[in-house]
């Protein structure tokens, strides 16, 4: 069993997953415009490029997504909300790298830094406006730098 959270874009899908694929060493298994979709299938022309499916592996984890045409997906200009794509690792370099090629262009929420449940952890909303948390898993032996804990 595998639960896939999947992002919805407004024409910049195929960018956003090749991105994702470079910053966190995945790769783009499927990448279906509207234009391949079935010849019975009406699309208008103006999105026969967008991505009605796409589908990232990473290890053994994935992301879906599709480019979303406004009139099935009314609010998709609205900032997304309710959620956020989440990076966990062990090894708080390999975090602060995808937490700062992540957020280039984008917005920080909270600066990468350590926490009282972390040795390093972030949150930002990426140039695609997809929100992240980036998370340092803290060994059995960790303690924050404060002591507390």
């Amino acid at each position: 069993m595998k639960i896939v959270t999947s992002l919805s874009f407004q024409g910049e899908c195929r960018e956003a997953f090749d991105f994702y694929a470079r910053v966190l060493g995945g790769k783009v298994t499927a990448a279906f415009p509207f234009g391949e979709g079935p010849a019975d299938m009406p699309v208008d022309p103006k999105y026969k490029d967008w991505l009605m499916h796409c589908w990232l592996e990473v290890g053994d984890q994935a992301l879906m997504g599709a480019d979303m045409p406004p009139e099935y997906a009314p609010n998709i200009d609205k900032p997304k909300n309710g959620f956020d794509v989440t990076f966990h690792t062990e090894d708080a370099a390999e975090a602060k790298r995808v937490f700062e090629a992540l957020s280039e262009g984008g917005k920080v929420g909270m600066a990468f830094a350590e926490t009282f449940w972390s040795p390093g952890y972030g949150s930002l909303t990426d140039r695609f406006g997809i929100p992240w948390m980036v998370n340092t898993m803290a060994g059995q032996d960790w303690r924050p730098a404060g002591g507390a804990g």
